[in-house]
């Protein structure tokens, strides 16, 4: 089952050309992983507004991540290649347009990849930036309180299954899947300790190529942003009965914030 699951990750390695032509499309919201086969993006979205969600970055390997802290982005494990040095990753943010003279870029110095990754479960990373981005941070769960409800994704991924990145950000509202249900669409390949689901049965909404490493958030009791999921992996993008699978990140709250204070 973990086999035919890996090439589903929501990733999408994009050339330089690539990126210099976005299609216009929006995008669903699932993303990358770190083979070269495209996952989907947020598919049945609409776009963002400017400053609507200020802390989403865009990864240049194809993925999307948020700003844990301003100089840190917490994204996918499939989204990385492994931990250490590392300055070949451009993090774009604070537009909603990739295109716009306004965003801003800043190259990586050093990735951690979630220790004990082999491709199933623990699909977490941390990127650190050579200076702090001045924008704001996306707080993350520490415990299960969260883990329901309707939860909000974004991504700059395709709109459609098999479908090109977007220039612009879109987002979209998907209902949480209970792990027993969840597991029963993928006849037990879900890691309930790990992952959490969210999707409608009857497709149409749902993460897609692209978007794997970005958020999966809700308001918490103080009207703030929580993030309660990281964009992983999925049966194609929007089909009925698979929802999409995101990392659980309240159960890697305490190693995300001790891999970070030694990043």
């Amino acid at each position: 089952m973990k086999n035919f699951l890996k090439p589903l990750k929501r990733y999408a390695a994009i050339g330089a050309v690539a990126l210099a032509a976005f299609s216009l499309q929006p995008l669903n919201a699932q993303a990358a992983a770190p083979s070269p086969k495209p996952s989907p993006s947020v598919v049945g979205g609409t776009r963002a507004a400017q400053g609507e969600f200020p802390w989403m970055v865009r990864l240049s390997m194809g993925c999307g991540g948020a700003l844990y802290t301003q100089q840190i982005v917490l994204t996918a494990a499939h989204c990385v290649d492994g931990s250490g040095a590392n300055t070949s990753i451009t993090a774009t943010a604070g537009v909603v347009d990739l295109q716009s003279g306004s965003a801003v870029k800043v190259k990586s110095t050093r990735v951690l990849q979630a220790p004990g990754y082999n491709g199933s479960g623990k699909d977490w990373a941390l990127i650190k930036l050579a200076k702090p981005i001045n924008l704001p941070t996306l707080a993350i769960a520490t415990t299960t309180a969260f883990n329901s409800g309707t939860f909000d994704v974004a991504g700059w991924g395709a709109r459609s299954e098999g479908g090109g990145q977007q220039r612009y950000l879109y987002k979209a509202k998907v209902p949480f899947v209970s792990d027993a249900s969840c597991n029963s669409s993928y006849s037990g390949g879900i890691i309930p300790d790990e992952e959490i689901c969210a999707g409608f049965e009857q497709g149409g909404v749902d993460t897609c190529q692209g978007d794997s490493g970005g958020p999966m958030f809700r308001k918490a009791n103080n009207n703030q942003w929580i993030q309660v999921g990281i964009v992983s992996w999925g049966e194609g993008c929007a089909r009925a009965g698979f929802p999409g699978v995101y990392t659980e990140v309240s159960t890697f709250a305490s190693a995300i914030q001790s891999a970070a204070s030694g990043l």
